[in-house]
């Protein structure tokens, strides 16, 4: 018998139907149709729980959208729809996801876990304290806020190169502290697209 989970991990199962529901709305909205998430009744405690997510989305290993919602203002499942449609056609710094591109999509489910206050007062102790690889980190001050899954580390390896981008991601001075500093992790599943049909005269 292997070790027990904490309550807010989700099984593997539970992730990759994540990943399912973010799959069916894009090919939904891909074909014209509309997409109707799983009832709450059909879920999971965990699916239907309230958490923050992301969902990132590759074309050709390529960032084609990453959106997400830090809150968790509504179920997980039902966030995860959600949130797909809006990487794929809403990110502002990327261009829609075309169906023709969807045989060379990638979709990356991300679920965070509760976040934590890090006592950090100065940089070397923030340094100190965050675990490179492991955690995500969330600063907030009164005029913005910047966040970086744990993800980034594979782009930002150093710790000092990790904050000096999240500070400008945040629109902070790098000599401004922030009024709020949150660590978190994430679970996350990722899969390659399959096929689909385009509906006739409907592809965006």
């Amino acid at each position: 018998m292997g070790p027990s989970r904490s309550p807010d991990e989700l099984a593997e199962a539970e992730l990759e139907l994540l990943v399912d529901i973010a799959d069916e709305a894009l090919v939904a909205a891909l074909t014209g149709r509309r997409y109707e998430p799983p009832s709450l009744d059909t879920l999971t405690p965990a699916l239907g729980s309230h958490r923050g997510a992301f969902v990132t989305l590759h074309v050709d290993g390529l960032l084609n959208g990453c959106i997400g919602d830090v809150a968790g203002r509504e179920p997980l499942a039902h966030a995860v729809a959600r949130l797909s449609l809006s990487a794929a056609f809403d990110d502002p710094r990327l261009p829609a996801l075309q169906a023709v591109e969807y045989e060379r999509l990638e979709i990356e489910v991300s679920v965070l876990s509760p976040m934590s206050p890090v006592a950090a007062g100065h940089r070397d102790e923030l340094i100190r304290t965050v675990r490179p690889h492991v955690d995500g980190l969330m600063i907030r001050t009164a005029y913005g806020s910047g966040l970086f899954l744990p993800d980034v580390w594979a782009q930002l390896p150093d710790p000092d190169d990790f904050l000096d981008h999240l500070w400008l991601k945040a629109g902070l001075p790098e000599w401004v502290w922030p009024e709020a500093i949150d660590r978190f992790t994430t679970q996350h599943h990722t899969r390659r697209a399959g096929t689909f049909d385009v509906v006739p005269g409907r592809e965006p």
